[in-house]
């Protein structure tokens, strides 16, 4: 099965002089993470603008932690242990994942495509916490746990359209965005727009050329969305009245996530509390999602 890959790379964080041993210690772990083989200090100091010195005690307090691991011949540094076991505690708190897979696999299945759940990380960045493929000879792969600016593709045109962000703010964020071919900042602005007022959010070729993102958000007890629900797929297949059909599928199954329980501001057949019953995913064909190389504000696709 063909599977085209996108591997997200983010840019070296700016370091904050206001925790800067922190700062620079968070930095480490997201280049050993972008990395793709070990490091040796001098380039973990070249690459993040540190001195060695300082960058050399940062990463022995980090294995210190099995944060990091180093290897004794080569003197090279990546990821350690520490940090799985921080992530599955992390996981545990958190039961988005589970509840998010089961219908993101029904979808998937119904409509040949891959189907993510993402969740904002806090900052300003979507992270990829379950994802399902169905079976296909040609397939595109996310990586759980690889993140992309809250405000890209499909998914960002839903966060944005219930961010309470002005248009100013907006317009700042979006300026950073990076996309294969570009909308203008005002067409971006009516397709939020639609988002708001449809409960979905699309992207037809604009994020990667080719491919059509569809996403639903879900809203919290407070009406923020802070998780959503993603499809992708072919531009050539998902299209008609097969996107249609996913449309009002991916709606219902984050309507079904969905853990409001106010009336409050909501978009035209979106789905929530009080919830609905999501009929069978039953399917149909589609095409297979997401998977393609990034830059500091491009990543996976959803």
């Amino acid at each position: 099965m063909g599977a085209m890959m996108m591997a997200p790379r983010e840019g070296a964080s700016c370091l904050s002089t206001q925790v800067p041993a922190v700062t620079r210690a968070v930095a480490i772990l997201q280049l050993l993470a972008r990395s793709g083989e070990p490091l040796g200090v001098n380039a973990v100091a070249r690459a993040l603008n540190v001195q060695p010195s300082t960058c050399l005690h940062i990463l022995r307090a980090l294995a210190a932690e099995t944060l990091v691991a180093v290897d004794p011949a080569t003197k090279r540094y990546a990821l350690g242990l520490g940090l799985v076991t921080l992530a599955r505690r992390a996981l545990a708190t958190n039961d988005f994942p589970e509840r998010a897979q089961p219908m993101i696999e029904r979808l998937a299945t119904a409509y040949g495509v891959t189907a993510v759940a993402l969740e904002l990380d806090g900052r300003e960045h979507m992270v990829f916490v379950a994802m399902a493929r169905a079976c296909a000879a040609f397939s595109i792969h996310v990586s759980v746990g690889s993140r992309l600016p809250a405000l890209l593709s499909a998914t960002g045109r839903c966060v944005a359209a219930f961010s309470g962000l002005s248009v100013g703010e907006l317009e700042r964020r979006f300026r950073r965005l990076r996309w294969e071919s570009p909308p203008s900042f005002e067409q971006w602005l009516k397709q939020v727009e639609t988002a708001r007022r449809e409960g979905i959010g699309i992207d037809k070729g604009q994020y990667a050329r080719g491919i059509t993102v569809v996403s639903a958000p879900v809203f919290d007890l407070s009406g923020r969305v802070r998780r959503a629900l993603s499809v992708v797929g072919l531009s050539g297949r998902l299209r008609g009245a097969t996107l249609e059909r996913l449309k009002r599928d991916l709606r219902q199954a984050a309507g079904e996530l969905s853990e409001r329980s106010t009336p409050s501001p909501r978009p035209a057949g979106a789905g929530g509390p009080p919830r609905a019953s999501c009929r069978p995913l039953l399917g149909l064909a589609g095409s297979k999602g997401p998977s393609a190389s990034a830059g500091p504000e491009r990543a996976s696709l959803a």
